[in-house]
């Protein structure tokens, strides 16, 4: 069993038979995103080649609104966002390529939370796991070519994919129905850099966001 059905039927199973006690709530997040890197190596005809794309830590925000079931589940609606610098790189003989990039991703996700104290206390951890689409967009600030030219990637491109996401965080309430959240949170999607390096990556896209916000409960 994977670790997302593995979750999935914890949530599902911490929810069965509790009591409805519904209260709606809404918030704000920014904080810091990162993207995972991807490299890749070849050797072929006595020629040896590699290409890879490092990220740089960018901003990142979540919008967000649902509905407390109870005092243990809650659902949640989210847009989120980040932007992140990303430089690629590919060498092939005597021929190579880097080019730095402006990458941007936005999306909708619902995620399902189980907190692990009551509403009445002060202090509320959770975990939590979601689904939704991610669109990812991408263009070129400057390429350096060799010579022999390579081709380099499009000046701009852009993918949208199905994610999985895994927050978890906390919520520490405040005052009059406010609270401060902290969340961290992964995302997992079909990777759009790696097929344009050469030779071409491997690996899922995971984005790790950590953001700081405040939620108003009605």
């Amino acid at each position: 069993m994977n670790r997302s059905t593995t979750l999935a039927a914890v949530l599902l199973a911490a929810a069965a038979g509790l009591p409805a006690q519904s209260r709606a709530f809404f918030g704000a997040m920014g904080g810091v995103a990162t993207l995972s890197a991807d490299a890749r190596a070849e050797v072929a005809g006595g020629v040896s080649a590699a290409g890879l794309y490092k990220p740089e830590n960018g901003a990142a925000a979540q919008v967000f609104g649902g509905v407390h079931f109870n005092d243990w589940i809650s659902a949640e609606g989210n847009w989120v966002w980040n932007r992140n610098r990303v430089t690629l790189t590919s060498a092939a003989g005597t021929t190579f390529y880097q080019q730095e990039r402006d990458s941007s991703q936005q999306g909708l996700s619902a995620d399902l939370l189980v907190y692990f104290r009551g509403r009445k206390s002060r202090i509320r951890p959770y975990l939590a796991i979601g689904a939704g689409f991610i669109r990812f967009a991408s263009s070129a600030r400057a390429t350096v070519v060799s010579s022999p030219a390579v081709a380099a990637p499009p000046a701009s491109f852009a993918s949208t994919a199905a994610a999985v996401r895994f927050p978890v965080g906390i919520d520490v309430v405040l005052y009059r129905g406010w609270a401060l959240r902290y969340s961290f949170t992964e995302t997992i999607r079909e990777n759009p850099i790696s097929p344009r390096l050469t030779p071409a990556g491997q690996r899922n896209m995971a984005v790790y966001q950590n953001l700081v916000g405040f939620v108003k409960y009605f």
